[in-house]
C-alpha cells in the first residue's frame, strides 16, 4: 500500500485549484521563474556546491578522497563525528519520551490540562537553545539550584549539565515541541472509528496506542523526530555556549575561523552535516514509503475523549507538572539571570539590579537595531519569493516550475555554518559593485544567508494560504477585465494575507535567533545582531548579566510576534473561508 498524503506543492495533488493557465504561457511567468532561480543557484545551490567540490579536490584541482581519510584518520575528528550522532539520537529518544506521551493525552483524553500542553508547544520554541543553555547551567549545573538543594536535603548531586550530558539535556527540552506538534496533528487526523473497532476487539491502554494509534500517527512522529535530528546534529551555538567542541559542527567552525577558509577538513566536515541532515530527512520518508496511512474521514472527533481514572489522572498531572517545570526553567533562569547583581553557589540571586537592562540599551541598541533590520528583510524578500513560488506551482503550466520548491526546500538540510562557509568561499575576494568593499565584508550578504535558511518555512505558508484561495475567485477578477498581474495584487494576494504573515513572522523570529551563521558572516561589530550579541556577552562571567537581558528582549520580541501572527491568522482565516465560500 502506499502512503496516502500528497506534498502540498505537487502538481499532481487532488483538488488543487488549478488554474488560469492556459496553453499560452505569458512573459511575466518565464521572467519571475528565471529571478527566482538565478537567486536560488546564486544563494543557495552554487555556495553548497562549492563546499562539496572543496572537499573532495586536492591542491592542483584533481578529485580525491583523501580528504575524508585524513579526518577519518585523526582521532579528535573521530570522536567529533560519533559525538554528534549520538547527542542528535539521544536528543531525539529524550524528546520523544516527553513528546508523545503529551500529544496522546492532548488528543484522546479530556481533562484540564489541555491548555498547559499547548503552551507547552509553543513556550520553548521562542528561546534559542544557546541562550537557554546558560540559564539551565544555573539551575542544573553541578552548583546550579537544584543540586544545591539536592546536595543539603538529600547528600548527592546530579551532574546533569556535564558535556554531552548537557548538550542533550538541552537541545532535548527545547526542540521536543516539533515531535510534539506534528503528533498531535497526526493524531488528531485518525478516524475516529478505527480506534472504536480497536476497543471493541479488545485493544486497551499500551496495546490500544502500540498497535493503531502510534502506527497511523507515525508520519507527523517522523517528521518531527527526523527535524529535531537534524536541527541537534547541525547545532552550533549551544555547544559553544557550554564549552564542548568535540562536535562536528565546533570543529567546523574552529577549522574555518583559525586555519582559514582554505582548509579541508572543514568542507570536510561540511559535506558530512549535509550528508547526514538529507539522511535523516530521507529515512523518514522512506519508511513511509509504502505504507498507508489513509482514513475514511478525518478527526479523532468522531470518538468522545476518555475520562481520566484517579490513578492515570495522578500520572498524567504529574507528567505535565514536571514537563512544564522543566520547559520553564531556561526561561525563569535567563530573567532572573537579568535582573542579578550577584548570582554564585547560591539557589537564588542575592541582589538584583536593573543596570544589566541600562547596559543593553546604551550598548546593544545598534544589535537591536541590525536584527530588525536584517530581519524584517530577510522575512520580506522569503514572502516575496514564497508567494511567487506559489504562484507559478499552483496556477500555472510552466515547465519545471515544481524545481523551484524542491530547490527552495533543500535549504532544510543545509545547516547555516555550511551556507556560512559557502559564502566566505564563492564570494572571496569580489567586490560590491562601484565599489571596493569585499563582499563578504558586506552585512547584505548576513541577511541573504538568513533569508536563504528561513525561506522553506514562508515557502510552506504562502504554499498553504494560496490552495485556501478558490480559482474562482480569481476567474470572476479576470472574467471583468481584470489583468493577471491585478487579479494577484488586488484579490490573491490579500485573500493571502493570513499565510503571507504567518511566513513573514517564522522567518522574522526564528532568523533573529540564528547563530551559526553569523558567527562566520559578521565581519565587523558594527554588523553584529542580538544572537551575536547575547553569544558575545555569555563567554565572560561579567557579561552574563547583560547577556541575559538582551535574551529576554529576544525572547519577547519572538513571543510577541508569534501571539500577533496567531491573532492575525486567525482573523484571516474566517475572512477568507467566507470569500472562497462566496464564491464557490
Amino acid at each position: 500500500m502506499t502512503a496516502s498524503t500528497v506534498s502540498p506543492g505537487s502538481p499532481a495533488s487532488p483538488g488543487t485549484p488549478r488554474a488560469l493557465a492556459g496553453p499560452r504561457i505569458g512573459l511575466g511567468a518565464w521572467l519571475a521563474f528565471g529571478l527566482i532561480l538565478a537567486f536560488l543557484l546564486l544563494f543557495l545551490i552554487v555556495p553548497v556546491g562549492t563546499v562539496i567540490y572543496t572537499a573532495f579536490v586536492n591542491e592542483t584541482g584533481a578529485l580525491t578522497v583523501g580528504h575524508f581519510a585524513n579526518f577519518f584518520g585523526q582521532l579528535v575528528f573521530r570522536e567529533s563525528f560519533f559525538n554528534s550522532l549520538g547527542v542528535a539520537l539521544a536528543s531525539t529518544l529524550f524528546a520523544s519520551i516527553i513528546a508523545v506521551p503529551l500529544a496522546y493525552l492532548t488528543v484522546r483524553f479530556e481533562f484540564r490540562g489541555a491548555v498547559l500542553i499547548q503552551t507547552l508547544g509553543v513556550l520553548p520554541l521562542i528561546m534559542p537553545p544557546f541562550v537557554g543553555a546558560v540559564a539551565l547551567q544555573l539551575i542544573f549545573g553541578r552548583s546550579g539550584s537544584v543540586n544545591l538543594l539536592l546536595d543539603d536535603w538529600l547528600g548527592f548531586t546530579i551532574p546533569i549539565m556535564d558535556g554531552l550530558v548537557g548538550v542533550t539535556f538541552v537541545e532535548s527540552i527545547h526542540y521536543f515541541p516539533f515531535i510534539l506538534l506534528n503528533l498531535v496533528a497526526a493524531m488528531r487526523n485518525i478516524d475516529g472509528a478505527m480506534e472504536e473497532s480497536a476497543l471493541n476487539l479488545g485493544a486497551r491502554g499500551w496495546r490500544l496506542f502500540r498497535r493503531v494509534i502510534f502506527p497511523l500517527a507515525m508520519p507527523g512522529y517522523l517528521a518531527g523526530a527526523a527535524l529535531v535530528f537534524v536541527k541537534v546534529f547541525d547545532d552550533l551555538g549551544t555547544p559553544l555556549v557550554m564549552g564542548v567542541t568535540n562536535m562536528l559542527a565546533p570543529q567546523a567552525y574552529l577549522r574555518i575561523t583559525s586555519v582559514g577558509v582554505d582548509d579541508p577538513l572543514g568542507y570536510v566536515i561540511s559535506v558530512i552535516m549535509i550528508a547526514f541532515s538529507i539522511l535523516a530527512l530521507w529515512l523518514a520518508a522512506r519508511v513511509m514509503k509504502g505504507r498507508d496511512y489513509a482514513t475514511l474521514q478525518k478527526g479523532g472527533g468522531a470518538l468522545q475523549k476518555r475520562r481520566l481514572s484517579a490513578w492515570e489522572s495522578v500520572l498524567a498531572y504529574g507528567w505535565i507538572a514536571l514537563v512544564l517545570a522543566v520547559t520553564l526553567a531556561p526561561h525563569v533562569g535567563i530573567l532572573l539571570m537579568s535582573f542579578a547583581k550577584v548570582w554564585s553557589f547560591s539557589v537564588l540571586p542575592d541582589a538584583y539590579t536593573l543596570e544589566h537592562y541600562a547596559t543593553v540599551f546604551s550598548d546593544a541598541s545598534g544589535m537591536i537595531g541590525n536584527t530588525l533590520l536584517y530581519c524584517v528583510l530577510a522575512a520580506g524578500l522569503d514572502v516575496v519569493l514564497g508567494t511567487a513560488i506559489a504562484y507559478l506551482i499552483l496556477r500555472t503550466r510552466l515547465p519545471a516550475r515544481q524545481w523551484l520548491d524542491w530547490l527552495a526546500s533543500a535549504a532544510l538540510a543545509i545547516p547555516g555554518l555550511v551556507l556560512a562557509i559557502g559564502y566566505l568561499r564563492l564570494f572571496k575576494g569580489v567586490h560590491v559593485p562601484f565599489t571596493d568593499k569585499l563582499v563578504i565584508h558586506s552585512w547584505v550578504l548576513i541577511m541573504l544567508a538568513y533569508a536563504v535558511r528561513r525561506l522553506p518555512y514562508a515557502l510552506r505558508s504562502c504554499m498553504a494560504a494560496l490552495q485556501q484561495v478558490h480559482v474562482s475567485l480569481e476567474e470572476a477578477a479576470q472574467s471583468l477585465g481584470a489583468s493577471r498581474l491585478s487579479t494577484i495584487r488586488r484579490v490573491v494576494v490579500p485573500l493571502m494575507a493570513g499565510g503571507i504573515l504567518a511566513g513573514f513572522v517564522t522567518s522574522f523570529i526564528t532568523a533573529a535567533v540564528e547563530l551559526s551563521a553569523t558567527l562566520l558572516l559578521v565581519s565587523t561589530e558594527s554588523q553584529a545582531p542580538m544572537s551575536l550579541g547575547i553569544y558575545l556577552y555569555m563567554q565572560s562571567i561579567a557579561g552574563r548579566g547583560p547577556g541575559a537581558a538582551l535574551g529576554v528582549l529576544a525572547v519577547v520580541v519572538v513571543g510577541l510576534g508569534t501571539y500577533f501572527s496567531h491573532r492575525f491568522v486567525e482573523r484571516s482565516r474566517v475572512t477568507t473561508s467566507t470569500s472562497t465560500k462566496a464564491g464557490a
